[in-house]
């Protein structure tokens, strides 16, 4: 290995000449390559087509179950038949294993057209969303870069989460912001500097009033090197209502000149049923030209009771919703051409601290010394999901803040706070009534704390 000084110059180099993912028309190597996907204004782009996100969120077994669906090829292959049905074109995972070979499902998604988007974050290796800095350390970073690395070699890898609801409706739980945000600059430096194809890495944000606006404002603010490629949210507000009554009209319009690609990580209230007319609104001219599609909340049936398919002893059982997801898909086809789409794309104003964002410095934590030698020797072999996790702290933690564009850091004091669980694993915010939060009572038996 070589010694630090040169890992710490090549990450800082990197930083100072990155921007968000450019697009690269990449055309397929053979007939049967499945084209990559980029991002460039405010869309999302394969080859020189428009790419809309009309997919579903993807974890059989559910939260209380952590396994990986992509490393079993008898559990992918039985629900890609699914996923035909339903006519999607992509899938959202939020465990995977990084210690395993992922290589035969994910070859046959691509062989369906179906791309993938992956948390980059596992129940063990995450940030603990009210004490962020202990959990921000090379261990957990070399966890997240060698998902990356494994993921990164797929051409139907779409895109990664640096995160999912890790800031909630508490005040205090704004205090993970800026490690959040470390996680998405260090990663898409990663990207960089391994010289891995460009991939679109983003965050995965509750939709809650008192902090949805600054929160986006946040993770498109900054310097270039600092600001995410997207920005995503879930939202549960369509109640089988429509575009105006659900106030998405009015989202449309608050993000309207935002500058990033949007999409929704999640979507799809179950009260008052579930006919799905959410994909009309997301496929129209009210919604394309600021929004790239969505994902609906989920494949299979658990807990929270918003599944589309029953799976028992290996078998699936299709639902009434099922049916209604495939015809909403069927009857309302991804618009052709740019739709509306900006051709640029531009950094916001960061948002000043109140009652309900407690950040008060737009200097992100310097990368943890230890995970500089990451960025030169590559990630290693991930320790998947039975690792010692990192939530205590690894061997080396950030020290400092780093100046915007230059990685290098400068005291500053530690910003823990209470310990808690961390962010929402997957599934609607627990404060709804009618549905489930998903991880935090498992890992709370467990004893460890989660993203």
């Amino acid at each position: 290995m070589k010694s630090f000084a040169l890992a710490s110059a090549l990450a800082a180099a990197s930083i100072v000449s990155a921007g968000p993912t450019p697009t690269e028309n990449e055309m397929p190597k053979r007939a049967d390559t499945i084209p990559t996907v980029t991002a460039s204004g405010n869309a999302f782009w394969a080859g020189k087509e428009r790419f809309y996100i009309r997919g579903m969120d993807y974890q059989p077994g559910g939260a209380s179950n952590p396994v990986d669906p992509l490393a079993d090829t008898t559990v992918c292959n039985r629900d890609i038949a699914e996923f035909k049905k339903l006519g999607i074109n992509t899938i959202r995972v939020y465990i995977t294993d990084n210690s395993a070979d992922h290589k035969a499902c994910m070859d046959a998604l691509a062989a369906a057209n179906i791309y993938v988007i992956l948390d980059a974050n596992n129940p063990l290796y995450s940030i603990n969303r009210y004490n962020p800095k202990p959990s921000y350390n090379d261990k957990y970073l070399q966890s997240v870069f060698a998902t990356i690395d494994e993921f990164s070699k797929y051409p139907n890898t779409l895109a990664f989460f640096s995160g999912n609801e890790v800031i909630n409706e508490q005040p205090n739980s704004t205090i993970s912001a800026k490690y959040v945000k470390a996680t998405t600059r260090d990663m898409r430096q990663y990207i960089k500097v391994r010289g891995i194809r460009p991939i679109p890495v983003g965050y995965s944000a509750a939709d809650v009033s008192q902090n949805r606006l600054q929160l986006a404002q946040y993770m498109n603010c900054g310097t270039d090197d600092e600001r995410s490629d997207f920005f995503a949210f879930n939202d549960y507000s369509w109640c089988n209502t429509n575009f105006k009554t659900s106030g998405w009209d009015q989202k449309v319009k608050t993000f309207s000149d935002y500058g990033l690609p949007i999409f929704l990580s999640e979507y799809g209230c179950i009260t008052n049923g579930r006919d799905f007319n959410e994909v009309q609104a997301l496929m129209s001219s009210e919604m394309t030209s600021v929004y790239s599609g969505g994902l609906m909340f989920e494949y299979s049936m658990g807990d929270n009771n918003f599944g589309i398919v029953e799976i028992n002893d290996g078998k699936v059982k299709e639902l009434p919703e099922f049916a209604n997801f495939a015809k909403a898909n069927s009857k309302y086809p991804a618009p052709t051409g740019a739709g509306g789409a900006a051709s640029t794309t531009h950094s916001v104003a960061c948002p000043t601290k109140d009652a309900n964002w407690d950040v008060d410095t737009t200097l992100l934590p310097a990368m943890p010394a230890g995970a500089q030698k990451f960025f030169k020797d590559g990630a290693g072999k991930g320790p998947g999901l039975k690792g010692s996790g990192s939530q205590d702290g690894g061997d080396s933690q950030s020290t400092g803040d780093a100046q915007p564009g230059s990685g290098s850091a400068t005291p500053s004091g530690s910003s823990g706070g209470k310990k808690n669980a961390g962010g929402a694993l997957m599934g609607p915010l627990d404060k709804r009534p009618f549905y489930v939060a998903g991880f935090a009572a498992l890992m709370t038996l467990a004893g460890t704390l989660l993203l």
